[in-house]
């Protein structure tokens, strides 16, 4: 992101609790239709829990038989996602510059203190130097679980298509949902989306209480908010997701989490 949009991004933020941006605002219409199309589809690979109760912890599909590893950048104070993947055996690979290591140990766990991004220097790499100079075998399905404070567009949308074939699961902690109403980022957020629905359907979304729902043209889209995808060859029967919250959700924090709002739920019988 550059310093000229971030910028924006962050003005925009001040002004849309009002429903005024400095750049074009997006079409409804065409909001409306990028939230329908992530209505969450309930399949034949049950949801469970991995990883503690509150912050760090996500709704996944039961489907971890010959997955080999999860990449996981965005290293916060609990890896107890990780952690549980490295019970179950997976290689798990994690991935701060701001940080030294991991918020506890695994034999399971390899750390590289680099940023992702869309070029790789001293500082950043991008996801697929990442997964290649760590598993240098391009064989065998991978888990990616991604919470890096807004980057993950750019990240999402430089993936090559060989490596989002190798994703059976993806968990993503998409920010500044809110700003789908400023028309320029609109056009990025939804390139990301169209990309991962070419391979991969939204499975659940839990919004983050951390900074509420933004209600605007009759939608209401949580500013940040946790997806699961699953890869459509591992779904053989999918419906349309009912029950929000899920059992099996809980609060990021100490404030209560709204629940999904209406407008994202498939309301088709």
């Amino acid at each position: 992101m550059t310093l000229r949009s971030a910028l924006s991004v962050a003005a925009n933020r001040l002004l849309c609790n009002a429903g005024a941006f400095l750049t074009p605002q997006s079409d409804p219409s065409a909001v409306r239709s990028l939230v329908r199309s992530l209505s969450p589809r309930s399949t034949d690979r049950p949801l469970i829990r991995l990883g503690p109760d509150g912050d760090g912890g996500y709704l996944v599909p039961d489907d971890f038989d010959g997955i080999r590893a999860c990449f996981s950048p965005g290293v916060s104070l609990v890896s107890g996602f990780e952690r549980a993947c490295a019970d179950l055996g997976m290689q798990v690979y994690l991935a701060d510059a701001s940080v030294v290591g991991p918020a506890e140990h695994h034999q399971n766990f390899h750390f590289t203190r680099k940023f992702l991004g869309v070029t790789s220097d001293a500082t950043f790499m991008t996801l697929d130097n990442w997964v290649s100079a760590s598993m240098p075998d391009p064989e065998g399905d991978l888990i990616l679980q991604i919470d890096i404070e807004g980057f993950e567009y750019e990240v999402l949308l430089a993936m090559s298509d060989g490596l989002q074939r190798r994703l059976r699961i993806i968990v993503v902690e998409f920010h500044a949902l809110e700003e789908l109403w400023n028309r320029p980022w609109f056009g990025i957020v939804s390139r990301v989306f169209a990309k991962l629905a070419q391979t991969h359907v939204c499975v659940h979304i839990h919004p983050n209480n951390s900074r509420g729902v933004l209600e605007l043209n009759g939608l209401s889209i949580p500013r940040d908010a946790e997806f699961t995808f699953l890869r459509r060859d591992r779904i053989s029967h999918s419906e349309a997701a009912r029950i929000f919250p899920h059992p099996l959700d809980h609060d990021c924090t100490s404030v209560p989490t709204p629940p999904l709002p209406a407008c994202w739920i498939d309301a088709t019988p």
